[in-house]
């Protein structure tokens, strides 16, 4: 009988407890197929060009890393780790990055923030938000810079612009995003009932396209809860996190604030909540942990795109709890049985 050691997340899947981590993260990338659609269908063959930068890079920085590492290159690469951070990463950047500037964004998530730390089990931080965050501070408009929702716009026009860099075609077609325009206009003077009707904003629930990106990767949410691959406390505590705070301040003052649906369906708000918050290396661990972990992530997304620099504050939420996992976990970890309650003395 051979004794089998793998790091963590372990995951064990009703009728499965040998599911292993590449199994877990199969499950994560086919959660990602609604939103991908959805994206491509908005936004264009970018959102595949990047997918597929994104997890070649990944693909290649992974097996440099570990063969420096003298570590078995096929084995860990299947646990696909490295796939899901670049398919991750991908999907939150812009569909018409650079090539080079994705290529960036991954090199320093798989390097740096991965195996500095030891690998995968072993990072305090998110690697696709690390990723996220290097490129968003070091290149601002670029990462801030949409397309229009339908934009028309070819396959062939958007690998000129990613691979040829013939950024003159990027003026034709790019534009803010409903949550930076969001704030433009309250920076600028006008109340929200003179604009939030606007082509911008006029969607169903919130701004055109991205209503439906959000709900596309609900679904694939509720597809990774159906599965048990996450638990519902995160998704839960961090839509609330910023529900409640969205209601009030939208109850106080409607001209000056967004509705709560305008934040939970704007942005990476669904993307953060079941696939980038849940990640179970740099997440919270116990049930009570995971519902602190997720509010204050929500709460502090809503307070950053409120009053912050930045119109979408995922990323930067994520890695400050991730900060804090460790300490949460300390303080709410389950007592042992026949244990009493500061863990030092039986009863």
């Amino acid at each position: 009988m051979a004794l089998i050691i793998e790091s963590s997340p372990h995951i064990n899947k009703a009728g499965n407890n040998n599911a292993g981590t590449g199994a877990f993260m199969r499950e994560v990338i086919l959660a990602t197929l609604p939103g991908v659609l959805c994206l491509y269908y908005f936004f264009g063959f970018g959102v595949f060009f990047n997918i597929l930068i994104a997890v070649s890079a990944a693909i290649f920085f992974e097996a440099v890393v570990l063969k420096l590492r003298k570590k078995n290159i096929r084995l860990y690469l299947s646990d696909l780790s490295a796939v899901v951070s670049a398919l991750l990463l991908a999907l939150a950047i812009p569909p018409l990055m650079p090539w080079w500037m994705t290529v960036t964004g991954v090199a320093f998530a798989i390097i740096f923030a991965k195996h500095l730390y030891g690998g995968l089990g072993s990072n305090p931080f998110n690697p696709a938000m690390v990723g996220y965050v290097l490129l968003l501070i070091s290149y601002p408009l670029q990462m801030t810079t949409w397309l229009p929702a339908n934009s028309d716009i070819s396959i062939t026009e958007s690998f000129k612009i990613i691979f040829l860099l013939e950024n003159q075609l990027i003026d034709g077609f790019s534009g803010a995003t409903p949550l930076d325009e969001f704030k433009n206009q309250l920076s600028q003077g006008f109340s929200q009932s003179e604009f939030i009707r606007t082509e911008t904003f006029n969607g169903f629930f919130a701004a055109p396209a991205w209503e439906w990106i959000n709900i596309a990767f609900l679904l694939g949410g509720i597809y990774l809860l159906f599965r048990k691959i996450i638990n519902w406390h995160i998704p839960f505590a961090f839509v609330a996190g910023i529900l409640l705070p969205a209601a009030i301040f939208f109850l106080f003052d409607p001209d000056r604030y967004a509705t709560p649906l305008f934040h939970l369906l704007s942005g990476g708000t669904m993307l953060g909540a079941f696939f980038i918050a849940t990640d179970p290396v740099t997440a919270a661990s116990s049930n009570k942990g995971r519902l602190i972990y997720g509010f204050g992530i929500g709460v502090l997304i809503y307070i950053i795109r409120t009053w912050g620099g930045y119109p979408d504050a995922v990323a930067f939420a994520v890695l400050l709890f991730n900060l804090t996992a460790p300490t949460i976990d300390y303080y709410t970890q389950p007592r042992v049985y026949g244990y009493s309650k500061d863990r030092q003395q039986k009863p």
